[in-house]
C-alpha cells in the first residue's frame, strides 16, 4: 500500500535537549561526566538540537578544555545554542563559545578570558606548628609544586611560561570558535568580565535575550516544524556520590576536599 499509516509514539517525537552547566568546572561540573553526557546527546537520533544553559564562573582548565572539545564535536552534527543567564566566565565562556549561537541576558556576566595559577604556601604555618617536610626526589624540578616551601625563581619562571602557553591557547580557541581576529580577542582577554550588552558589542555573544529565545532559536536552527519535546539533561552522579549526598560527609571525603584545596592547579577562572 502506498499510503501506509505511520504510528508516532510520544517518546519518538523530535527533542530539544537542555543541558545544564552550572557551578564551578571541575568541582560541580565534572569534565568526564559532562563529556559522556554530551557524547550521548550527539548519538541520540531523537535529539535534534541542544540548548546549553550556562551559569559558571569557570574552573579547571583541563576539564573546561575537555567539555569544550566535546561540545565542538556535537555542534558540528547538531544545532547548539548557549544561553548565559547568570554568568559565563573564563572556562564557562570557553564552553559557551563551542556552541553555534550564544544568547545572554543584558545583566549576565560574560568573558573573563584569562588563566590563573594557584599554589598555597604553608611554610610559615608548618614552622609555627613545629612541622617540617623532608623530600627525596630525582629531577631538580620534581618538587616545584609542593606547598610547604617557597618557590624558587626558576620555578616561578617555569610556571609563568606554562601560564602564558595556556593563555595563548585560550585566546586562540575563542578567536577560532567565534571567528574573531586573534588580535581583537587579545585586547579584551584581560581577565575582566563584561555585561551581556557589552559582550554583544565586542562579539563575544550573538544576541541579547532570555531562555525562551534560546529554545526558539534552537528549534529554528533544527528546522523543527512541530513543537519538539524538551529533554532536560544533567550528568548522572556515581552511585556512591548519590548515597553520600543523603548523609553526612565521611572522613575520606573531607580529606579529599582538603587535599584538593592544597594541590596546585591552573584554572580558567
Amino acid at each position: 500500500m502506498s499510503n501506509q499509516l505511520q504510528i508516532r509514539f510520544p517518546w519518538s517525537r523530535p527533542r530539544v535537549a537542555v543541558l545544564e552547566i552550572s557551578g564551578a568546572i571541575g568541582a560541580q561540573v565534572r569534565g568526564l561526566q559532562m563529556s559522556r553526557t554530551i557524547r550521548a546527546l550527539e548519538k541520540d537520533p531523537r535529539v535534534k538540537a541542544v540548548v546549553l544553559e550556562i551559569d559558571s564562573p569557570g574552573g579547571s582548565a583541563s576539564a573546561s578544555d575537555m567539555i569544550f572539545k566535546q561540545l565542538q564535536k556535537l555542534s558540528k552534527k547538531k544545532p547548539t545554542v548557549a544561553y548565559i543567564g547568570g554568568s559565563g566566565l573564563s572556562g564557562g565562556y570557553l564552553i559557551a563559545s563551542a556552541a553555534r549561537h550564544i544568547i545572554a541576558g543584558e545583566t549576565a556576566l560574560v568573558g573573563s578570558i584569562g588563566v590563573i595559577f594557584m599554589r598555597p604556601v604553608v611554610q610559615e604555618l608548618m614552622a609555627k606548628l613545629g612541622v617540617r617536610m623532608e623530600m627525596t626526589h630525582e629531577g631538580h624540578l620534581k618538587g616545584m609544586f609542593q606547598p610547604w616551601r617557597e618557590p624558587t625563581e626558576e620555578e616561578r619562571t617555569k610556571v609563568q611560561g606554562l601560564t602564558d602557553e595556556l593563555y595563548e591557547w585560550f585566546v586562540g580557541a575563542v578567536a577560532a570558535a567565534r571567528n574573531l581576529d586573534i588580535k581583537k580577542v587579545r585586547e579584551f582577554a584581560t581577565g575582566e568580565m563584561f555585561s551581556g550588552r557589552k559582550a554583544l558589542e565586542i562579539g563575544l555573544i550573538d544576541e541579547i535575550g532570555d531562555f525562551d529565545l534560546a529554545l526558539k532559536t534552537a528549534r529554528r536552527m533544527a528546522d523543527l516544524s512541530e513543537r519538539p519535546r524538551l529533554q532536560w539533561v544533567r550528568p548522572r552522579r556515581p552511585l556512591l556520590e548519590r548515597v553520600m549526598a543523603r548523609g553526612s560527609f565521611s572522613a575520606g571525603e573531607i580529606a579529599a576536599e582538603i587535599e584538593a584545596r592544597i594541590v596546585p592547579r591552573i584554572e580558567f577562572r
